[in-house]
């Protein structure tokens, strides 16, 4: 490592320590329950307008600050589930402030354009700042207005392309293809499947609820269709002591995969896949996997489409998750959202642009708001160098989970996500210890979330570093203690 780039480093370390001058050095919660009374009023009277079922606790904004979250009765909590890993940059962040007070802000909220039909002046200049941070091999960019929607937009584009290559990119329809797609059938509309994997998550919405397989309650009652389904890596940890039964695992899931294309009923046009299953449980696979899986789209003519919904943007370690496996070629679509505040897929074959206008399309395509804001979100992560020193902190964190899952070993198994910043996560011993660890770390003022069936999953923001992971250890050890 050249002195140059030590020095640099400890730069950017510091700008991190120093983004939000005027945090709280800690947590303070001054309620006896969280959320507390006047939480409590606030539920209630929303009770009367929105479904409060899902609210842990109604926030102050205003108050919220940097890596620290504030409710309704003044408790302050540091922040490691950051709305469920959408925001990167901490809250109340001074440089998006900015952004949003700007006059292309203004325009882009007032006058709201159906970018489709009528872009405004800037917005080219807009939808290459978002690709000036692409992942690598991609050109193209396409916007959604969620990670539901990217995804869901995501599957049309193959499938417009997976006809397209069989018709001929140029060919009309016919007029069969015509009147049955108007009456739901095909051959206008084709029997197609994309392949996903247990314990996935790719949205609540109709098709991306179909390769949606974390739970049942994401799904239940819902019309779906019969698409094939792989099995994602089971690993064991500590994965440098088990990494033969680890191989042997990737080969088992990569089998399956190869039989669903071999088997299924008719064709899959794509295989989606999260680079960590995050929902699912925080389940990672490593290189071999991925780029077996790649080989196989290849080899049976399907997309390849990498959803980076909840990975993507840098939340570990590096911009986009996928790019650590150097997946050969890369990915043909890439969707993103949370994080970046705005969402959609990248890609670079332009056969995957429709061969007619109006079949990809919506009327604000993305909506400039936000497409602005993660312009600015992108640029300020690259040029403030936030991710060497997120990584430099996700080890140190790492670290000390390590000493207290061997302290607790009864309590915490299979801590994950070494390498990879602060997105890590661990296992509780059962559903009801997890319960109660949850609400514990809450009233003892850490904000956290779980993931699958027993996992507990770290989501900490950009600007995360070592001197919240000295406040957040002691408080899970204080826990850990009480269980």
């Amino acid at each position: 490592m050249s002195f140059l780039f030590v020095v640099n480093l400890k730069l950017m370390s510091t700008y991190a320590d120093r983004y939000f001058p005027d945090e709280p050095t800690g947590p303070k919660v001054v309620t006896e329950t969280i959320p507390g009374p006047k939480g409590k009023e606030v539920i209630k009277s929303l009770s009367d307008v929105f479904d409060t079922r899902c609210v842990f606790f109604p926030t102050d904004y205003e108050k919220s600050y940097g890596n620290y979250i504030v409710d309704a009765d003044n408790n302050v909590l540091l922040d490691t589930y950051c709305q469920v890993a959408s925001i990167g940059l901490g809250y109340n962040n001074p440089n998006l402030i900015k952004v949003a007070k700007s006059d292309k802000m203004i325009r882009a909220l007032t006058d709201r354009p159906a970018l489709s039909n009528f872009p405004g002046l800037d917005y080219e200049e807009m939808q290459r700042d978002i690709l000036k941070y692409a992942p690598k091999g991609q050109k193209y960019v396409w916007n959604g207005l969620s990670g539901a929607d990217a995804n869901e937009l995501a599957l049309k584009a193959v499938f417009f392309n997976y006809q397209s290559t069989k018709r001929g990119y140029d060919s009309p329809f016919t007029e069969e293809e015509e009147r049955s797609c108007m009456e739901n059938l095909p051959p206008g509309n084709p029997e197609l499947a994309v392949l996903s994997f247990k314990r996935a998550f790719h949205g609540r919405l109709f098709a991306t609820a179909s390769l949606t397989r974390s739970k049942p309650l994401h799904k239940m009652d819902m019309p779906s269709f019969h698409w094939p389904t792989g099995e994602f890596p089971a690993y064991k940890y500590p994965l440098e002591e088990n990494e033969d039964q680890n191989k042997k695992e990737d080969a088992r899931c990569l089998a399956i995969v190869e039989d669903r294309f071999k088997n299924w009923h008719c064709p899959i046009a794509a295989l989606i896949i999260e680079p960590i299953q995050s929902e699912g449980g925080d389940n990672h696979a490593d290189a071999a996997f991925f780029q077996g899986l790649r080989d196989i789209t290849l080899k049976y003519g399907a997309k390849l489409i990498i959803d980076e919904v909840q990975t993507g943007c840098g939340g570990t370690g590096i911009m986009w998750d996928h790019e650590r496996y150097n997946i050969t070629p890369p990915p043909d679509l890439v969707t993103f959202s949370k994080k970046m505040q705005s969402s959609g897929y990248f890609f670079h074959d332009p056969e995957l642009i429709p061969n007619l206008p109006y079949r990809q399309f919506n009327t604000w395509s993305g909506d400039p708001k936000n497409i602005l804001m993660c312009g600015a979100i992108m640029k300020e992560i690259n040029e403030k160098g936030l991710l060497p020193s997120l990584r430099e902190t996700g080890l140190y964190f790492y670290g000390k989970l390590e000493e207290l899952q061997n302290e607790y070993p009864k309590l915490i198994s299979n801590l994950r996500g070494k390498g990879k910043g602060c997105f890590m996560a661990f296992d509780i011993s059962s559903p009801e210890k997890r319960a109660k660890f949850l609400a514990e770390m809450r009233i003892n003022g850490v904000n956290i979330g779980d993931c699958g069936s027993l996992g507990v999953r770290l989501r900490p923001g950009l600007t995360f570093n070592k001197k919240h992971v000295d406040v957040f250890i002691p408080i899970m050890k204080t826990v850990l203690s009480s269980l």
